[in-house]
């Protein structure tokens, strides 16, 4: 599994960033969205935002959070442009962000979610080449799975920058992973179609080659990130490759069912108002 990271001193911390970390920390306390921490930094410092990322990691782990894997974001062209960025990032995955699939996520759990379906890899073998390679992702993979991310931001309105989103474990919410496991042999995921529903109707549609050009490539990118980073994917990771299609807000009462016909099919639910649990 992936090596926590490096465990950060409080002396070390610098204010902008322990105090942009509080304010992430106490939005997902208090289930009451912050304005931007962009304000904390200059513009694109992504230094200081996944260094506020990771002090929030290191306080989930501190307390008995485990970590499973690794989430990318920002894998579409689109929404790059939007944001002026040229390349993914990434969040961590905790063990207690699973949903079973076909299950409800409690009403009041999370802040604005919005839903999108990916392709989960799970790994097989460590990935630890800073300039790693297709061949070592296929060889490394163990199997797939058809994914639905829920995302969340704990910034008001989902008014962020690529700061914010880092800062932010990457808007991560919640996962809902397929529950048959399904080998990589004769899938080409650049060719795989997805189709998501809200109560039957469609609301997403799109193909591996619309994630980086293809999930494959999403993982290159995060295995190479990662290993220079000194923090390399490790056999068992969980890898959230990034949407295949575009995100749709959810409400209570929502149910959502994704479908790669070459590896299945996910489904979730939104608990209605008032029953929280």
């Amino acid at each position: 599994m992936s090596t926590p990271p490096d465990r950060v001193h409080a002396d070390a911390v610098p204010p902008a960033v322990a105090k942009a970390a509080d304010v992430l920390a106490e939005a997902t306390r208090t289930r009451a969205a912050c304005p931007p921490v962009r304000t904390f930094f200059d513009d694109g410092d992504l230094t200081s935002a996944y260094a506020v990322q990771q002090l929030n990691v290191r306080r989930g782990l501190d307390v008995g959070r485990r970590i499973v894997g690794r989430k990318i974001g920002l894998t579409s062209p689109a929404v790059q442009r939007q944001l002026g960025v040229e390349q993914p990032d990434f969040g961590t995955l905790f063990a207690d962000m699973a949903v079973p699939d076909g299950g409800e996520v409690a009403a009041g759990r999370l802040l604005q979610p919005k839903v999108e379906a990916e392709v989960a890899l799970v790994l097989g073998r460590d990935l630890p080449h800073r300039e790693c390679t297709v061949v070592d992702v296929l060889r490394a993979v163990d199997f797939a799975l058809p994914a639905l991310e829920i995302v969340d931001s704990r910034v008001e309105g989902w008014d962020i920058s690529l700061v914010d989103t880092v800062a932010d474990n990457a808007s991560s919410g919640l996962y809902v992973l397929g529950g048959t496991p399904v080998p990589l042999t004769g899938i080409d995921l650049r060719a795989v179609t997805m189709t998501m529903t809200r109560h039957g109707g469609t609301v997403s549609e799109g193909t591996g080659a619309d994630c980086l050009g293809g999930p494959l490539n999403a993982a290159v990118w995060l295995a190479s990130a990662l290993a220079g980073r000194g923090d390399p994917l490790r056999a068992g990771d969980l890898v959230l490759t990034g949407a295949l299609g575009p995100m749709a807000p959810a409400a209570p009462g929502d149910v959502f069912e994704a479908r790669i016909p070459d590896l299945g099919s996910v489904r979730v639910g939104f608990a209605k108002e008032g029953s929280e649990r």
